[in-house]
């Protein structure tokens, strides 16, 4: 029975060259069990094209912020030892939103908060002295408090 292109097996030089990735990143992604490879009787590696969607979430997801760690995670809902369905990666996809629509939210909020008084004590704004008068949202913790979710009628005066 004929290959279809789906079960084309693909050197590490074709993977590097598909993906966008340096071969070392390739063998550093199989060394982490984010992918998997197969051997040839030359004992060269071989991987299945299905690799290259693998390839490409774990770039996009490390360009985006996540961890290695974060993104094992992910792949670990993905069946091992066949390639992924539609279906497969829809169930992922869903599970994912949630982290991914927190992420937006908080990015949203960095966005539309930074240029004003983020409530870290740095008081070098003219803000500052109206929403964080003597750098009283340190009583809330520590970091940027308004930025971590905290709103200015939050603070108690601690003078």
């Amino acid at each position: 029975m004929p290959r279809t292109d789906n079960a084309e097996e693909l050197t590490i030089g074709a993977v590097a060259r598909r993906t966008g990735l340096a071969v070392s990143a390739v063998r550093y992604y199989e060394s982490e069990g984010l992918i998997q490879a197969e051997r040839a009787p030359s004992g060269h590696r071989r991987f299945h094209r299905s690799v290259l969607r693998r390839l490409s979430f774990i770039r996009i997801c490390q360009s985006l912020g996540y961890s290695l760690e974060e993104i094992a995670g992910q792949l670990e809902r993905l069946p091992q030892g066949r390639t992924p369905t539609e279906a497969d990666w829809t169930r992922l996809a869903t599970r994912f939103a949630g982290d991914i629509d927190r992420r937006i939210a908080d990015l949203q909020q960095l966005r539309d908060k930074l240029a004003g008084c983020i409530g870290c004590g740095c008081l070098s704004l003219q803000r500052c002295a109206i929403y964080n008068p003597n750098d009283v949202a340190r009583g809330l913790g520590a970091g940027p408090r308004y930025l971590l979710g905290d709103v200015a009628t939050d603070v108690v005066d601690l003078d």
